[in-house]
């Protein structure tokens, strides 16, 4: 991904605060997600996150390689995916379960929707607006890597909007 476009999506993400469960711990400190999962080929791991993603390559062996995905740590390992289905009723779409994702900014989104669309990612469900004019607003695309591993990827207009109720 382009600096521009991780540098915008960096300032977004650090303009959280975590909530913690236990008051006062890591009430001033910018947290990091880490995921492990698996996929049955590194070099075409290597090809859709590095090339098609834009992550960032970080520490490998035979067996398996890191990826900073806009600050985060993705581990994906030789193995077989874990099953899914689309079970997950959200708005007017069936969405695949489980997934992970990442939530941008919206510039940053649809930047990333039209880098993924001129890949031609195929798209679980394409690029678009749900909840349009109501509480939690946001745009929304799904698409599996070349595993069947399915990725969400938001887009808020501000960062008080992720837990709007």
């Amino acid at each position: 991904m382009s600096t521009e476009i991780e540098t915008a999506a960096f300032t977004y993400l650090s303009s959280f605060r975590p909530r913690s469960a236990i008051p006062g711990m890591l009430s001033d400190m910018r947290c990091f997600f880490h995921f492990a999962f698996h996929v049955r080929d590194l070099t075409i791991a290597r090809q859709f996150y590095g090339e098609v993603l834009g992550c960032r390559e970080g520490r490998c062996t035979d067996t398996w390689v890191d990826f900073d995905w806009y600050g985060h740590q993705l581990s994906l390992h030789l193995g077989e995916p874990f099953p899914t289905s689309l079970t997950g009723k959200v708005g007017e779409h069936w969405v695949p379960m489980p997934h992970f994702g990442i939530i941008l900014d919206l510039p940053t989104w649809h930047k990333v929707a039209e880098r993924l669309t001129t890949m031609r990612v195929a798209f679980v469900v394409p690029p678009h607006v749900r909840f349009q004019g109501q509480t939690g607003e946001q745009w929304t695309m799904f698409f599996n890597d070349p595993f069947g591993n399915p990725i969400e990827i938001k887009g808020f207009e501000t960062a008080g909007l992720l837990f709007a109720t």
